[in-house]
């Protein structure tokens, strides 16, 4: 098999495609040949050291493929199964890899393996942001950064569906119409544009009950500005760096703020959480809830570029890995 691998932290030129020789799936796995991987920020932040991981090693956390091998006891799933990961251990850059079943899904008839990378990681923190961490009511008016980006999306459209009316950020002019096709009633471009302001105004001083900043460290302070008493405020992201310290008296304490730092981890850690996830995830993307628009698929030979055009902004949607 061949597999992308990080030997230190650095820049996408750190990425590096190996032969790899695997061993057979062991209890409670299985070795997957994978057909489509998903291209996710949180990659970036694996391969620059932002978030440590032990090296070498492998980098991705979502993929989906067809088993071709089940370890002893495996019962639940079976050699030709159609199946999708997205969280770790680490590897899906990969043409094969051994799997543990505990974080493995079965992918419906309906999806198609190139849709599917698209929607797990993407769809599963959609669902527990709107669901779980601050399960909306509809009617809200709540504010999203980073509208037009993969996960914005699939956010903007499913909130949409739930009654609420979104304020959604981007970061340039070329994506505000983006932002509007997929379900964002106004739309601010934060380079240009005091968003805090924008938001008061659009909410007639009143504020919004919750904020999703996947974008981190230059939209955290407008953010706070941007909440109602006892407010909400959702970092799940550093897409322009990591935060700064929170100081809990000025930020937090004037309005008495609730804020939190989730990730997919904490809303799928038992079988059942998983399931209902993408149980869910899968009924809305069936039922047309949301929609998704492949922006670009790469070959395994390009996932340099592929890094490259992640950091730099000019992936305006879902991108898949075709190894």
């Amino acid at each position: 098999m061949k597999a992308v691998i990080i030997s230190k932290n650095g820049g996408p030129e750190v990425l590096e495609i190996k032969d790899i020789k695997l061993e057979d799936p062991k209890s409670g796995e299985v070795l997957i040949k994978n057909e489509a991987i998903g291209l996710n920020y949180i990659d970036t932040y694996h391969r620059s050291g932002l978030y440590p991981i032990e090296l070498p090693s492998g980098i991705g956390i979502e993929g989906a493929g067809i088993i071709e091998k089940v370890g002893p006891d495996v019962k639940d799933f079976k050699v030709g199964d159609r199946v999708a990961y997205a969280s770790m251990p680490i590897g899906s850059y990969s043409t094969h890899r051994i799997f543990p079943i505990k974080k493995l899904v079965k992918i419906p008839d309906e999806i198609k393996l190139e849709e599917v990378v698209t929607l797990m990681t993407k769809g599963l923190t959609v669902f527990y942001l709107l669901h779980k961490t601050y399960p909306v009511k509809s009617g809200e008016t709540i504010l999203f950064h980073a509208a037009a980006g993969g996960v914005g999306q699939i956010f903007c459209q499913w909130a949409k569906s739930l009654g609420c009316t979104v304020i959604g950020t981007v970061g340039s002019d070329e994506k505000i119409e983006i932002a509007k096709t997929n379900g964002c009633d106004h739309v601010i471009n934060y380079s240009k544009e005091n968003f805090a302001e924008k938001v008061n105004e659009i909410t007639s001083g009143a504020g919004v009950p919750v904020v999703y900043d996947g974008v981190g460290k230059k939209t955290f302070d407008q953010s706070i500005e941007c909440l109602k008493l006892r407010g909400m405020m959702i970092s799940f992201g550093n897409a322009s760096g990591p935060l700064d310290p929170c100081n809990v008296s000025k930020s937090l304490a004037p309005k008495g703020l609730y804020l939190t730092r989730p990730s997919t981890a904490h809303y799928t850690a038992t079988r059942e959480e998983l399931d209902e996830a993408a149980k869910k995830v899968f009924e809305m993307f069936i039922a047309k809830k949301f929609k998704l628009n492949i922006f670009k698929k790469y070959s395994f030979n390009e996932i340099v570029k592929a890094h490259e055009d992640l950091e730099n902004r000019k992936i305006l949607g879902p991108a898949v890995i075709i190894p």
